[in-house]
């Protein structure tokens, strides 16, 4: 990949690819405590504009074990022209449709349907305008209070520095953001969702990459826990029926409203990279 990157967007690069290595080291780690030796895959994709110029890529990373059914974490960063139908619906495209784009995107499906699943993003993007994304959030099969709110607790803590505000904000943000309509109910439990934190200077950019920085930190300190006190728990062929009909609805979601799927269909993203998302094993009833 040869796309020249200003600071900017080499810092939001770099900390991606960090999040990245501690996040597959803890998952790989809870693999080993339950005595498995699955380990991440990681594949590394290019992609290429109309033109025949660099577009950038990214490396999927995908790890199947005993705890992780399927866990797929994916960073990328592109770049190019997009297409002027879809230009005209992402901020700051609409007059000039060159675009940046750097993430992480992470998704995991768990094997033991007490453990829940879970989705975090965090990315960067310019076009004319420059502005920092993303969020978590928690999808269980079999909701547990107590784990919903450790996990909203975790990122209450985590905007609180920002303003009294933020976390219900972003909080509402997913509820609604998360929502399947044609079923009528949510995706999981929530989380926060947040975007367009734009750039206007320097200090904004210190600002939204130190909150972005906060929300990939805070998964990484909060989600683990979780699993480690779920995935050694019982579960009945019910139970296990339950997660898979569930996952329909995730799966639902992810193919007809989810913002990232869409974006890197249109932006000629990694196709295994983009329907990472999909469950291993799911059923429509």
């Amino acid at each position: 990949m040869s796309l020249t990157l200003d600071t900017q967007q080499q810092s939001a690069r770099t900390w991606f690819e960090q999040l990245r290595d501690s996040i597959c080291a803890e998952f790989t780690a809870i693999e080993r405590e339950a005595g498995s030796n699955a380990a991440f895959e990681f594949i590394k994709w290019e992609r290429t504009e109309e033109d025949g110029s660099d577009g950038g890529g990214g490396v999927r990373g995908v790890m199947k074990g005993k705890v992780f059914e399927k866990v797929g974490v994916n960073v990328s960063t592109v770049g190019g022209t997009f297409n002027p139908e879809f230009a005209a619906s992402i901020n700051g495209a609409e007059q000039d449709p060159r675009f940046f784009a750097t993430g992480i995107s992470l998704v995991a499906h768990m094997a033991n349907p007490h453990v829940p699943a879970v989705h975090m993003n965090t990315r960067f993007l310019a076009t004319t305008k420059r502005w920092f994304g993303g969020g978590a959030d928690l999808n269980p099969p079999i909701p547990y209070a107590a784990d919903t709110e450790e996990f909203h607790a975790a990122y209450r803590a985590a905007c609180a520095p920002y303003g009294p505000e933020v976390y219900e904000k972003y909080k509402k943000w997913a509820d609604d953001y998360f929502y399947i309509p044609h079923r009528n109910c949510h995706r999981g439990v929530g989380g926060i969702f947040y975007d367009h934190l734009e750039i206007e200077n320097d200090t904004a950019f210190d600002r939204h990459f130190h909150f972005t920085r906060d929300i990939g930190q805070t998964f990484l300190d909060t989600y683990p826990t979780l699993v480690r006190k779920r995935m050694d728990q019982d579960f009945s062929e019910a139970e296990k029926l339950a997660q898979l009909k569930w996952r329909g609805r995730y799966a639902e979601f992810n193919l007809i409203y989810d913002r990232g799927t869409l974006f890197g269909l249109k932006t000629g993203g990694n196709i295994d990279a983009i329907l990472m998302s999909l469950p291993p094993e799911a059923i429509w009833e």
